[in-house]
């Protein structure tokens, strides 16, 4: 049995959460004690600094130099959440067995045709095992990548284990709305089926921060106050993503706010939050009936989306409080989960989630 530290950062460049569980990398044995520590501006500037050159970047020729500064961003912020948890909880470095490191995605892209499939995170797996002294698996998605696969997303076999080991009736629908959604649905006797939808918060995020002083919509606030425009509705739902079939996945840049420009900051909110509704109600709706729909994310923490996604799936929508899970470290776990699995030898992606030709395992580890 591994105690281990999963350590998240999103595409949302936030902060760094953290969380410690106990387990085998089959079933979660015991949730420990977890913590969000936010990027301040200056970290932040630099992250964003470094997708920006990413997008530029797109995976030729060397790393841009900003690539450089983000990585010192990520140790230092990354190692300061692993020793607050561990100091605030009473507990020693020896204490834990291994850290999980998703890093930073600063660039995606999903196999298509005769392009192979890419993906860069950020982040010195390295640098940080030396740093804390803990064993760190990092690199998570490279291996499936490289067979093929999407290499996103990788939490899918993680919700099916908690989904067991708390005997959710099936089938389920795990729904995450990061800057991108993504759903994995969970049926009786079937592998998991997983596979990004569209946009969850990423669009709406970047609408907010261009035209109030806040970078999400608080409380759903800004598209409750307007009307869906339904040309610029039609002109998203144009995207090529849509009319691929699962598995599937894309880069939270991979859209643009252009068919929302002109509109006015209500206006645009209430249509991209609509566009995030129809896009995971199809996706669900494309499956079946789920006995329930379980929402993570920061987007399960906006009524607005909430309310839309559960019209336009046309059934409830919870948040994974509601099944007793913690949806503010539920990625965090999941990399927890997945590092001992790494350890181990054993899948992290599977066919039906990723795209990948066969159960592919994944990750490198640093020894401390």
């Amino acid at each position: 049995m591994y105690r281990v530290i999963g350590l998240m950062s999103g595409t949302s460049l936030d902060g760094v959460d953290a969380a410690l569980i106990e387990t085998d990398g089959e079933s979660v044995v015991d949730f420990g004690p977890g913590l969000e520590q936010p990027y301040s501006p200056k970290e932040r500037a630099l992250l964003q600094a470094a997708v920006d050159a990413a997008l530029k970047w797109k995976f030729e020729g060397d790393d841009p130099e900003e690539f450089e500064a983000a990585n010192h961003v990520l140790i230092d912020a990354h190692a300061h959440a692993v020793q607050r948890l561990i100091r605030e909880n009473g507990l020693h470095p020896d204490d834990i067995d291994l850290i999980g490191f998703h890093g930073q995605t600063v660039l995606h892209r999903a196999p298509a045709g005769d392009v192979p499939g890419a993906t860069r995170q950020l982040g010195d797996g390295e640098a940080l095992a030396r740093r804390l002294g803990i064993d760190v698996v990092y690199d998570f998605r490279t291996m499936d990548v490289e067979a093929g696969g999407q290499g996103a997303p990788l939490a899918p076999l993680y919700h099916a284990a908690l989904a067991e080991r708390d005997g959710q009736d099936l089938p389920l629908a795990v729904l995450n709305l990061g800057g991108v959604a993504n759903v994995t649905w969970l049926m009786a006797d079937a592998p998991p089926v997983a596979f990004d939808t569209g946009p969850a918060s990423g669009l709406l995020d970047a609408w907010c921060a261009r035209h109030t002083d806040e970078n999400f919509d608080r409380d759903g606030r800004l598209a409750r106050a307007g009307t869906v425009d339904t040309k610029a509705l039609s002109a998203l739902m144009e995207h090529p993503f849509f009319a691929k079939t699962p598995p599937k996945s894309l880069d939270r840049w991979d859209f643009s706010l252009q068919p929302v420009e002109g509109l006015s900051p209500t206006d645009g909110a209430a249509t991209l939050t609509a566009f995030t509704a129809k896009t995971v109600g199809d996706a669900i709706r494309s499956m079946g009936t789920p006995r329930r729909v379980l929402a993570t994310g920061g987007g399960r923490k906006n009524p607005a989306m909430m309310e839309a996604i559960a019209n336009a799936a046309g059934c409830p929508v919870e948040p994974v409080e509601a099944a007793g899970w913690n949806g503010d470290l539920m990625e965090a776990q999941a990399f927890a989960w997945l590092a001992v699995r790494s350890v181990r030898g054993v899948p992290l992606s599977i066919p039906t989630t990723t795209g990948v030709p066969e159960p592919m395992t994944g990750g490198e580890i640093a020894r401390a």
